[in-house]
This record gives structure tokens, sequence and C-alpha cells, in this order.
């Protein structure tokens, strides 16, 4: 297992967000000044707006895939991946689109699906390694859309401040199951309605938002409780996870200002949430509400609750089904290595997959009409939650993620987004208005790798506008300036979004 994540270790001393790094944990190389400082220099705007930066070009810096207008897109390595860590690539690849059945069954290395899930492979919800979408109709099936659900109490985990503390529903769990092995119950399923709203633009646009309303339909245990927490998410894309994971965690901290001392409007946080893998308090970075510290806390969590399959971090082989599913806690289970149906050399290898999705190289970045839109992107303030540049740690064992300057566009912190956004359903210490910034890289190719240009977490949004005119909350002030737009810088911030 990978000793470098422990340098994302972020103990909480107070909610002042003191952290002290735990030296005793890191794999990290010792700084080469000159070679961060050269590092930081490439990220640095020109004096020219007109020109790019050194680095803007390569996203992902060296590790930057070239741009293709293929489907498989999000779904290249790394770039300069040795021959023996490319053939690790490949073998988490297998496991990321294997299907898995239900036991029992005479394909031990394959079953344990469920009892009850939401999906048979990674791939099913991640689609291309993309972003997953809103069923259409009520006839389209959820499967690249899960409902996390949550009724409010329970425990604050020790060491955490400012947790909002909820808890599974006794009934359904932690997720809505809404498919079923043979003889079992799928738990129910989502219904989604849209309510059009006409939003008029100052140029005379219009543009009507999609607004959902959601409901937990067909429950096969017993009517939702009056205090249902329910939150619908898509499933993000999957590139660039590693380099997420390499940024140092006191620069992330230092961007955020949860009391808006700057009087900018922004006020960041930063999610605290348990590493069930460390069993510490880690800084959040994946997940809508940056729920999960590293990429194989985040992984082996999806496993249990999309799938059932139990692993090192999640042993239960029934995954999320509750007490009340007694024909699920007792249904056969699977047959895999160490008495898990994914055994830590298997989530090891699906770790390092997702680790290792290269971002691809920006396209038309240097177009006059895409550099008149980051301007107007800097201008508007949008990179105050979507941070541009970082510069990655100097790790040991990670060659590929280690001293790398990336353009990724998030701070990786917890925002309030308003009402609008809201689902109204806490997460560790986020609120149910408080969402991550999402990393804008390589949302321009999303049409491309997934068939459409839903966005938002929960796919409402039908392209970037929509998107865009969506914010609220401490991203109000954006909003309106992108609304009070003339046509031709609306079209050139769109076009610079679009190119990233």
């Amino acid at each position: 297992m990978s000793l470098s994540l422990r340098l994302l270790a972020l103990l909480v001393a107070a909610p002042t967000f003191a952290q002290t790094l735990d030296d005793r944990h890191l794999s990290i190389l010792p700084t080469d000044a000159d070679t961060r400082a050269a590092l930081v220099a490439s990220l640095l705007p020109p004096d020219d707006p007109d020109r790019l930066a050194a680095a803007e070009s390569l996203p992902g810096g060296t590790l930057t895939v070239p741009f293709t207008t293929k489907d498989d897109a999000f779904s290249q390595p790394s770039a300069g991946l040795t021959e023996d860590r490319l053939h690790s690539f490949n073998r988490g690849n297998g496991l990321f689109r294997k299907l898995w059945i239900a036991a029992p069954s005479e394909i031990p290395a394959s079953d344990g699906l469920g009892p009850v899930y939401n999906a048979r492979s990674c791939q099913a919800c991640h689609l291309k390694d993309g972003r997953g979408h809103a069923p259409e109709g009520p006839t389209d099936d959820s499967i690249s859309m899960v409902l996390r659900l949550s009724r409010p109490g329970g425990d604050t985990p020790e060491g955490i401040t400012e947790w909002i503390a909820t808890q599974p529903d006794p009934i359904n769990g932690g997720q809505l199951q809404d498919f079923a092995a043979p003889g079992q119950m799928a738990e129910g399923r989502l219904s989604i309605t849209y309510t059009g709203t006409p939003v008029t633009l100052a140029d005379s646009t219009t543009v009507s938002l999609r607004a959902p309303s959601y409901a937990l339909a067909d429950p096969a245990f017993g009517p939702p409780a009056d205090d249902l927490q329910m939150s619908p998410r898509i499933a993000p894309q999957m590139i660039g996870l590693g380099l997420l994971e390499a940024i140092p965690a006191a620069d992330i901290l230092a961007l955020a200002d949860p009391d808006d001392s700057n009087h900018d409007g922004i006020s960041g946080r930063p999610q605290i949430v348990p590493s069930v893998a460390y069993g510490v308090p880690m800084l959040g970075r994946f997940g809508l509400k940056a729920g999960a510290a590293t990429i194989r806390d985040q992984t082996a969590a999806a496993l249990s609750m999309d799938m059932g399959l139990s692993n090192p971090l999640y042993p239960d082989p029934w995954g999320d089904c509750t007490d009340r599913q007694t024909a699920c806690r007792t249904a056969p289970h699977g047959q895999g290595g160490d008495g898990l149906e994914v055994d830590d050399e298997r989530l090891d290898m699906l770790t390092f997959y997702a680790r290792n999705l290269g971002v691809p190289a920006r396209r038309g970045a240097d177009d006059t009409t895409v550099l008149q839109g980051k301007v107007l992107f800097t201008a508007t303030g949008c990179a105050a939650c979507h941070q541009p540049s970082f510069v990655t740690l100097s790790l040991t064992d990670q060659p590929e993620q280690s001293a790398q300057a990336i353009w990724p566009y998030t701070d990786l912190l917890l925002h309030d987004m308003g009402p609008s956004l809201a689902d109204n359903r806490p997460e560790g210490r986020a609120s149910g208005s408080e969402w991550r910034t999402p990393p804008l890289w390589g949302v321009g190719l999303t049409e491309t790798v997934s068939g459409h240009t839903q966005f938002l977490h929960d796919g409402r949004a039908r392209n970037l506008l929509e998107a865009i005119l969506w914010h609220g909350g401490e991203a109000q002030a954006q909003r309106d300036a992108v609304a009070a737009m003339t046509t031709e810088d609306r079209a050139a911030l769109l076009a610079f979004v679009g190119s990233l």
C-alpha cells in the first residue's frame, strides 16, 4: 500500500484549522528549492494577457496525454508510465470494466455482487471514465446516478470539529439500491420531475433552467421517513485524480477563508473526514462534498455502496443493506481472496488505475477568443473558487504525480452555493448547501466522452451556461456578472471554459 498517501493526513487540532503533518507517515523527497521555484514560475500569468502561461497548455504537467476527439479521451494512462506500471494500469482497467455476478457462482473471482446494488461494474457508472447522467424519462434506469440517504443524528468522529451528525437510514441504509440479485428485492427507485424556469439575460437571451424534484418511489421495505435526507449524485469524471491527491494539504488550506476575512464574498472551508484507510482525520478531496480523503477510501466505499462488494476497508459482504433486509443479510456471499469479494491486491489495482488516468491536453488554448474568455473568467472572480493551478509534492513512491505543475481549476474546498443548489443533506462538515469546487479540466470533452452535456451534482444543467446560471450563495455575484455580459463576452467565457 502506498505510504505517500500518508502525507495527506490532516490532524485537526482546533477550529482554526491548524494542521500538523505527521512526519512519521510522510514519503516525500526533500524539496529542491530551485526546482520548485521553476515549477511555480511556470504557473505565473504572462505580462501579456493574450498569451498563455508557460505550462498552461499541459494541464496535467508531464503526465498530460495527447488531445483526441475519440470517446476514449478520458481512458488514457498518464504519460510516462514505465512498462511495469503500465501493466498495473491495464490490470486495474480490466477490474474497472469487470462485470460482477451474484453468488453463488462457479466463477469465484467474479461473484459477490449485491445482494442489492446500483451497478455491476465501475465502468457502468463511469462510462468511458467520464461523467454520468440523470435518467431520461421514467423508463430510463439511473445506473450512473445514485441517491444518497441519511437521517439526522449519529456520532461525531473523534478529532473532528464542526461535524454535522447524520446516520444511515435504518430502512434503506446510506444509498438507495435500485437493483437486486435473483431472489432479492431492490429497495426502490429514484423518481425525478422537472419544472422549467425561464431566465432572461442582459442581451435578451432567454434560458430555461430545469428545477428537479426527487422522490423515493416504490419502496420495498416501508415508506420513507419524514426526516429522510436525500441527495442525488451523478458519477463524476475520473481524470487527474492522482494529481489532486498529490497537492500539498497546506496549499489547499492556504486558500480557505471561512470567515471571508478579505471581504470578497468567498469563504471556502476545508472538509475534514475520517480516513477508513488510515484511521485518522484527513483533508477531504474526493466526492461532490469532498467526503473521501484518498482515492483508496473513495474506491473502497464505491465497491461496497454501489456494488455490494466486500473489501479490506468495508468487509461486510452484504454491502449497504440494513438489519431490516433479512434476506439480503443472509444471502450467499462471494468467494474472493482473503475472505473478501475484492481483496487487498485488487483494491490496490483499482486504486492505481484511478490514480493514473491521464488529463488530456488543452485544445485551442491560444485562440484569441479563448484568451479573451480567460481574462473574463478571472475578472468576474470565477478563479476565486476554481483555483487555476498548483504544484504537487515530490513523492518517493508515486513518481508519476511527483513535482508536477498542474491546472485543475479547483480549490477542493467547500463553498455555499445557495438554496437553489442545496440538497439539504449534510455530509461531514459540509452543510446541505455546500459543495466541493469541481475540477474543470476536461469539462469541454464531456459530450465527446459521455455523449451529453449535463453538469452539476445531479445533471440538471444541460450545458455550461445553465450550470453557471444555477450558481448562487458565494457565487451569486459571479453568476450575475455572467448574466449581465454582452453576447460576445459570454461566448468568449464559455469558449474558455470549454477549452479546459
